[in-house]
Order: C-alpha cells, then sequence, then structure tokens
C-alpha cells in the first residue's frame, strides 16, 4: 500500500482505542498492533520516512487493513496478545518457546489422587502450575509424598464400595504411606485436610502446613502416642529445612512476579521469577525474536502478557529493571533501588545471563545451529589444532561397549561438515573376541568397517577418533596398516579422563583448551558415539537377559511365548501336554513345530 492509496482511506480509520491488522495481497496476517487512537497510529506507518529497513518492508507488503474497536486501551492489549499467539504474524514480536509443560493434576475424584501431567482434560479437576521442567516436578511430588499422607492407587472409592468392603489395604497403607482411606480407615474429612496441606506446599506457602502438623502433634502427645507425635516432629523439621532451601528474602515479602531482560541484537531473553512468601515458586527463561526493532520495553511488555497467561499468574505486583507502560491498570510496577525486590531483580538478571551464555555455549557444541561459514571456520581450526594434513570435512568416531565381557558391541559414528549424518552410523557385534579384550574388538570393527568403505569404493574420512588411549588406538592402527590406509586419513585418540588427544607412535599426548571449539566438537561427537553404542548394547542385553526358553524356537515369537505361558504357566507343562491341547492355543503347525524342537 503506497501513501497515497493509504490517504484515501486515512479518514475512515477509527480514532478510538483498539487493535489493527496488516494484510498481505494472499490475504496472510502480517501485523497485529494495539492503539489508544487507531488512526494517529495506523497513519505513523506511512510517513514519507522510515526508521528501519524491516518497516519499510512491512509497509510495502500490506494490501488491506482491519480494525477492532475496543473500550479502552487494556482490552486493545489483551487482544493484540491473544490474536499474536494465535496467529505468530510475520512481522510481530516471535516467542520461541513450543514446548509443553506438565502440571500437577488434584483429579475430581471423591479421595483425589495426584499426579503431574501434561495433558488438561475438562473433567472437574484441578491443574496446578504448568511447571518449567518435569525432574522439579517429580522431585516436588517426592518431597511432598515424604509428608503429606495420600494414595496413589486407582481404585474408585465411592461410598457404596467402601462400605461393601471391596478392598483391602495395600503394601503402601503398611509402609506408612496411605492412611487407609479404601477400608474408611480414613475419613473424606481428614484427606481434604491433607490435600489442602499439599496445595499449599505447592503454592510455597509452607506456614499453615507447619502449623496444622504442630497442632496435630500436640493432640497425639496430648493423648501420649508418643510415636506418631515424634513422626509428626520429623515432618515438621523436614518442612522448615526445605523452606529454609527455598527461601531467597523476607517471608512477609508476599507474592510478585520478577522480570528482566537482556537483549543481543535481533534477540531478546526475558526471565521470569513467582515468588510466594519469600520462596521462588516458579521460574522461566523465553527467547524473542525481534521483528520491527522493537524497544526493550515493548518487548518485555509483549513477554510479561505471555509468561502471566501461560502460568496462570494473578499477581498484582510485577518488578521490572526499568519503568514500563503496562496497559492493565490493576497492576503495580515497581523499579526497585534496593532491599529484598532490588535482591529478586538481580537474582532475576543473574538467571537470564546464564541463560544466554548456555545458549552460547550449546551453539559452540553444536555445529547445526551455525551457518556454513561458521562450521567450516570450526573445522579449519580444528584441522590447525592438530595438524592434519586436510580440513576433516568427514569425520567418524568408534567406541565399544560390553558387560562383563557380555554382548559385546561397538558403534561408529559419521560427522560430515560438522553435522551428524545418521544414516551413515553402523552398529556391530563383536564376531571374533571371547571374553573382556576391548583392544581386540577394536581391531576387529575397525577392519571390518573401512574393508567395506574400500569395496564399495566409498570416500574414506579425513579424521578417525577412537574413543580411548594409547591402547585402543594401537589397536585400530593394527587395521589400517592392514587395509593399507596410512597416509590416507588421519586417526587419534581420545582419552577419557583428561580429554588427551593422542597419536600413533607419539608417547606424549595433545591438550586442546578446555573451552576450544575443536576440543567441544571432538567431546560432541564422542558423546554421540557413546549415547549410540551403548543404546544398542543395552537393548541386546535387555533381550538377552529376559528371552525365554519357548522363543528360542525358530517361528515363535514373544507374543505366541507369552499365550503358552498364560495358557500352560510354565514351559515343563508345555512339554508334558498332548498336541492337541497345545495346538487349540496356537494352530496346529506351530504345535508341532514347538514340541520337536523341545524335545
Amino acid at each position: 500500500m503506497t501513501q497515497k492509496e493509504f490517504s484515501v482511506i486515512a479518514a475512515t480509520i477509527p480514532i478510538q482505542p483498539g487493535i489493527y491488522k496488516y494484510f498481505d495481497e494472499a490475504n496472510e496476517l502480517l501485523y497485529v498492533g494495539k492503539a489508544k487512537h487507531l488512526r494517529k497510529r495506523v497513519s505513523s506507518y506511512f510517513s514519507k520516512t522510515f526508521t528501519t529497513y524491516k518497516t519499510h518492508e512491512l509497509v510495502q507488503r500490506i494490501h488491506h487493513i482491519e480494525f477492532t474497536i475496543v473500550n479502552n486501551e487494556q482490552d486493545a492489549f489483551l487482544l493484540e496478545n491473544t490474536l499474536i499467539k494465535e496467529f505468530q504474524p510475520l512481522f510481530n514480536i516471535s516467542l520461541k518457546d513450543g514446548k509443553t509443560y506438565p502440571y500437577i493434576v488434584i483429579k475430581n475424584e471423591r479421595f483425589p489422587r495426584v499426579f503431574f501431567t501434561r495433558r488438561k482434560i475438562n473433567d472437574g479437576s484441578r491443574y496446578l502450575g504448568p511447571y518449567t521442567s518435569v525432574e522439579k516436578v517429580r522431585e516436588l511430588l517426592d518431597f511432598i509424598k515424604q509428608t503429606i499422607l495420600l494414595r496413589t492407587c486407582k481404585l474408585n472409592l465411592s461410598e457404596h464400595n467402601i462400605k461393601k468392603g471391596k478392598f483391602k489395604v495395600c503394601l503402601e497403607y503398611h509402609l506408612g504411606n496411605c492412611k487407609g482411606p479404601c477400608e474408611g480407615l480414613q475419613t473424606l474429612e481428614n484427606y481434604h485436610e491433607e490435600l489442602q496441606q499439599l496445595v499449599n506446599i505447592l503454592k510455597g506457602n509452607l506456614s499453615p502446613v507447619i502449623q496444622h502438623f504442630k497442632k496435630e502433634m500436640q493432640e497425639h502427645v496430648n493423648l501420649l502416642e508418643f510415636e506418631k507425635a515424634a513422626i509428626l516432629k520429623h515432618k515438621i523439621e523436614h518442612l522448615k529445612n526445605y523452606q529454609a532451601r527455598s527461601t531467597v528474602v523476607n517471608t512477609r515479602m508476599g507474592t510478585v512476579d520478577v522480570f528482566s531482560i537482556l537483549e543481543d541484537g535481533d534477540i531478546a531473553y526475558v526471565n521470569y521469577l513467582a515468588i510466594n512468601a519469600g520462596t521462588i515458586v516458579q521460574t522461566k527463561t523465553i527467547l524473542l525474536e525481534k521483528q520491527l526493532e522493537e524497544t526493550a520495553a515493548e518487548v518485555l511488555i509483549f513477554a510479561i502478557a505471555q509468561i502471566r497467561e501461560s502460568f496462570n499468574s494473578i499477581t498484582n505486583e510485577i518488578i521490572v529493571p526499568f519503568a514500563i507502560d503496562f496497559p492493565q491498570q490493576d497492576i503495580i510496577i515497581t523499579v526497585p533501588k534496593g532491599g529484598d525486590k532490588k535482591k529478586l531483580l538481580d537474582l532475576s538478571e543473574k538467571n537470564v545471563n546464564h541463560f544466554r551464555e548456555e545458549i552460547r555455549k550449546r551453539k559452540m557444541l553444536n555445529l547445526q545451529d551455525k551457518t556454513a561459514d561458521e562450521k567450516i571456520k570450526v573445522l579449519q581450526q580444528l584441522q590447525k589444532d592438530l595438524q592434519l594434513p586436510a580440513v576433516p570435512l568427514h569425520i567418524e568416531c568408534f567406541d565399544n561397549s560390553n558387560f562383563q565381557g557380555s554382548y559385546p558391541v561397538s558403534a561408529v559414528v559419521c560427522f560430515k561438515n560438522g553435522e551428524p549424518s545418521k544414516a551413515e552410523y553402523r552398529r556391530f557385534k563383536v564376531k571374533t573376541v571371547v571374553g573382556i579384550n576391548d583392544f581386540a574388538s577394536m581391531t576387529e570393527v575397525v577392519y571390518r568397517r573401512y574393508k567395506r568403505l574400500l569395496d564399495e569404493k566409498k570416500p574414506m574420512p579425513q579424521l578417525i577418533i577412537i574413543d580411548g588411549g594409547k591402547g585402543q588406538l594401537s589397536a585400530a592402527m593394527q587395521s589400517i596398516t592392514a587395509l593399507k590406509l596410512p597416509g590416507t586419513t588421519s586417526v587419534v585418540g581420545l582419552a577419557k579422563n583428561e580429554e588427551e588427544i593422542f597419536f600413533p607412535g607419539d608417547t606424549e599426548s595433545v591438550k586442546l583448551p578446555w573451552d576450544s571449539a575443536s576440543l567441544k566438537l571432538i567431546r560432541s561427537i564422542r558423546d554421540e558415539v557413546h549415547n549410540y553404542g551403548i543404546t544398542y548394547h543395552r537393548n541386546l542385553r535387555s533381550k538377552g537377559t529376559f528371552v525365554n526358553e519357548l522363543e528360542q524356537v525358530k517361528g515363535i515369537g514373544k507374543a505366541t511365548a507369552n499365550l503358552l505361558l498364560k495358557e500352560f504357566k510354565s514351559v515343563k507343562n508345555i512339554k508334558t501336554k498332548p498336541v492337541e491341547d497345545i495346538a487349540a492355543v496356537i494352530g496346529t503347525a506351530k504345535a508341532e513345530l514347538l514340541l520337536k524342537s523341545l524335545k
């Protein structure tokens, strides 16, 4: 849309607050924005001078405009964020966070179960969260299990079923982890009291829980039930220790949200801390991509809205590093200069800086996030550091795995241009080696790998990495020499403990700087082959450990074996049965084959 074309419709644009939507010729949504005065705001895009190239590009692509009038700026703000989240327009700030987060659910049941889930179902259950880490959720639930006694079974504990005596207490009751509501040993009222304490813990509000247990402990003391009182005393100490570890500021702080921002070119990082009674109950750092050179304040306002919606925050105070014009009128914006609130802001800024640094380190370890030129530079640096004759565009790495000499396997991974070439990953069952002999295993698999490449006339790698020290390297070189490959490729060994690099025939190792891009690449390749090999080894071990006698018979699979064992209880019984009985379960052909093999 040109300035002339816009001037035709300018007078028709509303002057009220609302949101505007820019569409291209194909009716693709380009941008969503909010404004106190729609006409003034939209007109600013069609001025003679453009502040940035991206804004110029946006205006050039605008074909038509749509408006939605709302009552006030706050409504415009909420509608804008909803539309951005739903449609993700090309020129709006892009939130780089597509994860699904786990919740802790309190099921809508008579005696509600509590567990974590990623699925929210509209069944009347109560969902707490979301939480940013599954590990944290599991850790929290483990802590709660030690403190609050709730059922874990899936029984239908209706009043009718309990009165009829349909259920018996399980091992959890005898271990002291459940109070036995299935037999009516715990009242519904008492169970819900326990449930309320759980909710308080999840919200970081531990004081009412401690007071509840103190009251209960005193009741047991009055009744001379000192053992029960001692258990509650231990729980109180456990809660106090947890509270001490979790509290970062004065417990009288109340409930606040803390946000900090770090800009890095077109990328911005925003950290969020949810504080309740001086305790961090939630933390999250997100990455956002700016499109139209938005200011730090604009990015932060957008991030606050998105994060608070995602984590269902209703806190009315927000701590930020600088003043922002947040549209929601009931929100208090605080820019602290000192005290506990400044400590929280400093902690948030520390977290956002750590997140940015972790992203940077991850990119250095994984060349997939780099451009083609950046990948080549890292590989050229590796060539220089190891004094290789050619840039290692093709790298392969070997590793062995065994369990006390059983199920020996080896694996090789292939990296081309700094990226994994998974189609060329290979796994080997060691055929010629008996017992624990990593050196002989390495000799065998290196020979098999490169004998095949030679036979198929495929290119050799510029660099071969052997996961191990001098012994494994010497073993690999036996095969390299036998295949007459010395001089056509470079071979190095990577010692596991000190991350030393050995060359064939050298007595001294090469130690690259710990944070060098070359060593990080080598380590990432080593870790990849280790994970690839160990997974294969575990699968073989599992199959070898748990395969029964029936599965050894050709034509009898796991499903058939399970069917037979379910019917006849044991292999011994199967051997005594006539062929007709077995044929009735698995068919005549398989039955005859099975009995013939078992004789």
